[in-house]
């Protein structure tokens, strides 16, 4: 059944039919759309609008057919148009005339809004817990890994030692992030577009903040114009999910590189590797690398549809239908990506005293060296310059700091004594770094009792 096609006298061409129809991607929507008739008719009953007999025979129809998609006794008709001209049609196909009257004070562009706006709404609650799952699984390896001592590194290169605690602490702070995004997104989303009609609202006196109370939104959209055009939500969703996976993808490059022979810090579990089909020596990090590569695919699932609103005047216009394919894709993915992710993340074997090891070397204890000549009253600058001379001193020698004899300490400066070596172990270096947000003892448990706090707090 056309909603639309009492206006024309021939038919519409089978591949423009097709190209036009949209109900092989929105045909997920049906939860929502049935939802949102059920509150429509119930407010067309309180307005007078409807009979409560016809508002009750239309809520036990749509009842029905919500029970019955979901049970899997009713099919969704691929043939339809849409979802919404498949629920109105069968639920005309069951209760007759009645079922016609659905439609009444309401237009297929405020009903998509609402239908959209409805999915969205849930994926973004879905998707916070995802994200909560993981912040928990961080807190949890945190607080096992406070004296697991690791280097830290920029550019790639060792810089400071630190502790695996303190690295997956940044991780924890970006997924924070990430939650409190969504959090601000529902707040501005939380609003009901049903009632706006076409473009200019309707002659109907509908009760739209009725509408609203009933579907929970904070209240109804207040310009019609605006209600049934506006995606910013949609936009608004699909950045955040773009960060979430940037977030996802930077921590996966990590594993990967981790699990390399040449690193060996971690051990990934079976269920999250595979094997060469002609290398038997091989576990590969599929799983990081695939999320790593999805990345990329809800980046541009967001540049699509930024793309498709670019130019689009006021109201509606048929290319938002375009609107779904990306927003849809990209859902399915970070929530997939993330729920992977948190089960790998789970299952990994750190190895400790390969980390710490790595950490002896490299010469992460430079700084921690230069700030022993300070506290002895040598300059900063002049204290950098002795230390610098000193690993040019080592490489040349294939030694570490640590291995230096007292002698040879004290031929790049007086003001060594036999208290460097206890200056320069790694876990002092980590031990006296106590400023907020470093990975101290003290600053860790600190922050991980913060944590504990921010948790429970979380929605």
């Amino acid at each position: 059944m056309k909603l639309w096609g009492g206006r024309f006298t021939g038919e519409t061409d089978r591949l423009v039919y097709d190209f036009n129809a949209s109900i092989s991607f929105d045909r997920r929507l049906y939860r929502q759309d049935i939802t949102g008739s059920m509150a429509h008719v119930t407010m067309l009953a309180k307005q007078g609008i409807l009979t409560q007999e016809e508002c009750d025979t239309i809520l036990a129809g749509l009842e029905g057919i919500l029970k019955d998609i979901d049970s899997g006794v009713l099919e969704i008709d691929g043939s339809a148009e849409d979802i919404h001209s498949f629920v109105e049609s069968v639920l005309t196909e069951r209760i007759g005339e009645c079922g016609k009257k659905l439609h009444t004070g309401r237009s297929r562009n405020d009903q998509v809004a609402l239908d959209m706006r409805l999915y969205t709404r849930d994926e973004v609650i879905e998707t916070g817990n995802c994200i909560k799952d993981l912040l928990v699984t961080l807190q949890r390896l945190m607080r096992e890994n406070t004296e697991t001592f690791m280097p830290g590194f920029t550019h790639l290169q060792k810089a400071q030692p630190l502790t695996l605690a303190h690295h997956l602490g940044a991780y924890f702070e970006m997924f924070l992030r990430d939650y409190s995004r969504l959090s601000d997104l529902y707040e501005r989303m939380n609003y009901c577009p049903l009632g706006a009609g076409a473009l200019a609202g309707t002659t109907y006196p509908l009760d739209r903040a009725y509408v609203a109370k009933l579907l929970g939104f904070e209240g109804e959209t207040r310009n019609s114009m605006d209600s049934v055009s506006d995606r910013d939500y949609l936009v608004e969703f699909l950045s955040a999910l773009s960060l979430i996976m940037m977030h996802l993808s930077r921590f996966c490059e990590e594993i990967i590189i981790w699990n390399t022979d040449e690193y060996r810090f971690i051990e990934l579990d079976d269920a999250y590797s595979t094997g060469s089909s002609i290398m038997p020596q091989k576990k590969n990090p599929d799983i990081a690398e695939l999320i790593r590569g999805k990345t990329g695919r809800v980046y541009g699932d967001l540049m699509s549809l930024l793309t498709t609103l670019k130019g689009l005047p006021l109201a509606y216009n048929k290319d938002m239908q375009e609107d779904k394919e990306p927003a849809f894709d990209a859902i399915d993915t970070a929530k997939n990506s993330l729920v992977l992710f948190n089960g790998m993340l789970n299952a990994i074997r750190f190895n400790s005293e390969r980390m710490e090891s790595s950490a002896a070397r490299g010469f992460t204890n430079a700084t921690d060296a230069a700030d022993y000549l300070v506290r002895k009253g040598m300059p900063f600058r002049d204290a950098h310059e002795v230390i610098g001379r000193l690993v040019v001193y080592c490489i040349g020698k294939g030694v570490a700091l640590d291995d230096l004899s007292p002698k040879e300490f004290k031929n790049f400066s007086e003001l060594f004594d036999t208290d460097i070596y206890d200056a320069i172990a790694v876990k002092n270096c980590v031990a006296k770094r106590n400023t907020a947000g470093a990975p101290g003892p003290g600053a860790m448990k600190r922050y991980l009792d913060s944590n504990d706090i921010i948790l429970s707090k979380l929605n």
